[in-house]
């Protein structure tokens, strides 16, 4: 996403929008901990959280990414078999 857009990952535009409201769900729910961790850090060198903060916000991450796999996975799963009862009239 970073070099399609040529901006770097973050809960700003042209990410989300208030305009696209659909996209912007779509690209936090799959891009969003990569958001937070670049937020958290670029917050961190700026010196407005602290150590504790960032660890927070570097597991809420990682929480984060941990339950988009498991969505993904249980998707893939339904998709899978739902394919297998589609018949195919000839």
């Amino acid at each position: 996403m970073e070099l399609l857009s040529g901006r770097r990952l973050a809960f700003a535009e042209p990410y989300v929008s208030p305009v696209h409201i659909l996209r912007s769900l779509a690209a936090t729910a799959c891009a969003g901990p990569f958001m937070l961790t670049n937020e958290a850090l670029a917050a961190r060198r700026e010196g407005r959280i602290g150590t504790m903060a960032l660890l927070s916000c570097g597991c809420t991450a990682v929480a984060w990414a941990l339950a988009l796999g498991v969505v993904l996975i249980a998707i893939a799963s339904w998709a899978t078999e739902n394919l297998g009862s589609f018949e195919f009239a000839g």
